[in-house]
Formats: C-alpha cells, sequence, structure tokens
C-alpha cells in the first residue's frame, strides 16, 4: 500500500505527535508499505529518506503549548505537489483541525483520508469559532481516530461526527531491552519533558522536592529536556539544587536507558494531555509510575492499577506517594510487573495492525488520492476572496 501521512508540526522540534507519526511511518516501512511523510522543517535539518519538507513552520500559540506550523499560500502548492506525486492509496493527516499541513491537506486531496485527533481540549473556543472554516475539511474524511477518549470527546462535543479510538504507539522492547546506566541507578526520579512549558509540571515537581529530600536525603532528580535549567531551579534552595542534575535534549536510546535505570518515573502534567506516550515508555522499560489525575493518564495507568496517581497541582500529595514508593520497594516491583503487562496493548504490533485496518476499509474499492482539482485556493477557503 502506497501510504501517505501528514504531520502538522515541525520535524525538528521533538514531540509526542511527531514521534508518534515516526515511529508509525518505519512500522509500516518494515511491513512492506511504501510511506511519505510530508512535515514543516528548517532547511538545515537532517531528515530520513521517507520525509518530505515542507518548508519552515513558525511558531504558534496552541492548546497550552506552543506549536511549530506551517500554513500559507507556498504551504498549500507543496502539499498539491506532494499529492500529485505521491499517487497514494490512503492519506493519513494528524491533527486537521490546527492550522498547518493537515487542513490544507484536507482541502487539497479527493480520495481515502483517514484523521487523527490528538487534542483534548474540552473547552476550546477557537475549535467552536473555526467550526465554519473546518467543515469543509472534515466533510471528506473517511475515517476518525482519536488516540484517548478524551481526544475523542473533544472531537464529538466540538465538531460532531465520531471516531473510533486507538492508542498511540511505543516499541515495548525497545525500552525494555535498554541497558540501564549505573550512574542513574541508585534512589533516582526521573522527569523527561519541556523544561520551559508549566504544563509538563516540572514547577509542581520542583516545589515537591523538598519534602522528598527530607525524607529521604539521597534523592536525586534527573531531568531531560529542552529549557532554561537555572530558571528551573531557580525556586528550589540553594542547597538542594546539587540533588537536581539536568541531561538537556537525549537521544531515544539513552531516554530509554534513563527510563529503564531510575527507580522513579513522575509524570506532574497539569493539563492539555490527551495520552500520555511517556508514561507508556516508562512502563515499558520497567519503571515504576507516578502521575498527576489527569483523566487521560488515569486511562493510560488503567485507573491506577498500572501506576499511581496523585492529585493534579498538589505538590504536598506528590512529594508524599513519592517518598512512599522511594520506601517501598515491593511495592515498586509490583508497580513495574503491571506495568509490564498492561503495557503491552500499546504496542506498535497491535497498535500499526489497527491503523492498518482502518485504512484498508476506507480503501477497499475505491481510486488512489489526488489533488482536488475542483477545491478552491486557500482565500476563499478562509473566506478573504475578493467581490
Amino acid at each position: 500500500m502506497r501510504i501517505g501521512i501528514v504531520c502538522p508540526y515541525s520535524w525538528d522540534v521533538p514531540g509526542g505527535v511527531q514521534f508518534h507519526i515516526r515511529d508509525l511511518a518505519e512500522y509500516f516501512i518494515r511491513q512492506g508499505h511504501e510511506v511519505s511523510v510530508l512535515a514543516p522543517a528548517d532547511d538545515d535539518t537532517p531528515l530520513p529518506p521517507y520525509v518530505v519538507s515542507a518548508g519552515r513552520a513558525v511558531p504558534v500559540p496552541y492548546n497550552g503549548s506552543v506549536a511549530r506550523l506551517n500554513f500559507g499560500f507556498l504551504s498549500a502548492a507543496r502539499v498539491r505537489r506532494w499529492l500529485h506525486e505521491g499517487a497514494f492509496d490512503v492519506i493519513h493527516i494528524h491533527e486537521p483541525t490546527s492550522p498547518s499541513l493537515g487542513l490544507l491537506a484536507c482541502w487539497a486531496a479527493q480520495g481515502p483520508i483517514v484523521a487523527t485527533f490528538h487534542t483534548s481540549n474540552p473547552r476550546s473556543r477557537a475549535m467552536i469559532a473555526a467550526y465554519a472554516i473546518l467543515q469543509a475539511a472534515l466533510e471528506k474524511i473517511s475515517a476518525r481516530i482519536a488516540v484517548s477518549e478524551y481526544a475523542r470527546r473533544t472531537l464529538v462535543e466540538h465538531l460532531g461526527g465520531d471516531a473510533v479510538v486507538i492508542p498511540n504507539g511505543v516499541d515495548v522492547d525497545f525500552f525494555a531491552k535498554a541497558e540501564p546506566k549505573p550512574e542513574w541507578q541508585g534512589d533516582t526520579i526521573g522527569f523527561i519533558g519541556r523544561i520551559d512549558e508549566p504544563r509538563k509540571g516540572l514547577p509542581v515537581l520542583m516545589r515537591a522536592l523538598p519534602g522528598i529530600i527530607a525524607a529521604r536525603p539521597r534523592t536525586r532528580l534527573l531531568v531531560a529536556g529542552r529549557g532554561d535549567a537555572e530558571e528551573a531551579v531557580a525556586d528550589l534552595p540553594k542547597p538542594l539544587r546539587s540533588h537536581v542534575e539536568f541531561l538537556g535534549m537525549i537521544s531515544d536510546e539513552d531516554k530509554a536507558r534513563l527510563l529503564r535505570s531510575i527507580d522513579l518515573y513522575v509524570a506532574p502534567n497539569t493539563g492539555g494531555e490527551s495520552f500520555g506516550i511517556i508514561l507508556v515508555e516508562a512502563m515499558s522499560a520497567g519503571a515504576p509510575v507516578l502521575a498527576s489525575d489527569l483523566d487521560a493518564f488515569a486511562q493510560v495507568l488503567d485507573h491506577g492499577a498500572a501506576g499511581e496517581l496523585f492529585p493534579n497541582e498538589d505538590a504536598d500529595a506528590l512529594a508524599e506517594a513519592a517518598v512512599r514508593l522511594l520506601g517501598d520497594p515491593s511495592r515498586r516491583a509490583e508497580l513495574r510487573a503491571r506495568g509490564s503487562v498492561h503495557v503491552r496493548r500499546f504496542d506498535w504490533s497491535t497498535v500499526g495492525a489497527d491503523i492498518l485496518s482502518v485504512y484498508e476499509t476506507v480503501t477497499d474499492g475505491t481510486t488512489a488520492v489526488g489533488a482536488d482539482e475542483r477545491a478552491t485556493g486557500l482565500r476563499a477557503r478562509l473566506g478573504l476572496a475578493r467581490d
């Protein structure tokens, strides 16, 4: 099968959607399919051979974060060229409602279109206000996927229709077989995420750290991700700052080794999460997980059976739970065992097969994807056409 996948966010800025698309593309390639991914990317970004650049993206506030998106007349022309050259059996658009390549591809394409909705935002006024612009694109979608029940709920409440829930995937064995790193072992807590993005929750963890260290003085916090390390510890008492080690951006291999090494993974995210791929990666590596009780996190952790939950933004509760888990090896071993079993439902062998089944459903007896020659220009789509 010839599969075209549209990534809305810049390929050179790490994020959950980009990782999902990368791993999905590589899973299908291993299965013998031909895959092309269209994504925003800076000119000097090294790209895998299956990724086609749609040009540089620009930062835009989106869903409580800052996303790097690609939208405009030049981008629209590149989308149409990619469609013409690809002769795809199906195209898979991620985040078709974001102002980026996915929306442009929906407008430009005709034929089998599958869309995955990642966003969970039950109070999105912007999505409601943009419904008239989005409607023509959404009507072209042949099948809809949501990565969680909460992403599905956002879709239903704001845009109508429904979607099948297929979670994000992970290569479980990649994490399970990683070699621990000795210097990351022993009384260690792990955090992976963007340091300078408040909703990832590092400030909550920093507020909890004094209580954790007071009870367990040998505890170290290992932080991986981009951002200002000095600013992150600015409110932490100076004598405690030596307990925090910033690793910066790390490779996928080192991420797996980190998760295999630590005693506890903490996900203190405060909102805007529709899934929680880092929780799946941590469980795959055998790390006991302690996470804020966001709806999406609770679902991924089997409502507390595969990992423990604490009240969102409650630093004292986080500290109490972390101290208890760090002092209870048998409970951590229990969480490892439960997580290792539970996580298998997120392996690409299951998730990829489910997505391929959706493709096969929408392509049965249909013609290949092509550029919609009836589609009007971008200016008209946005209601900007001159009289």
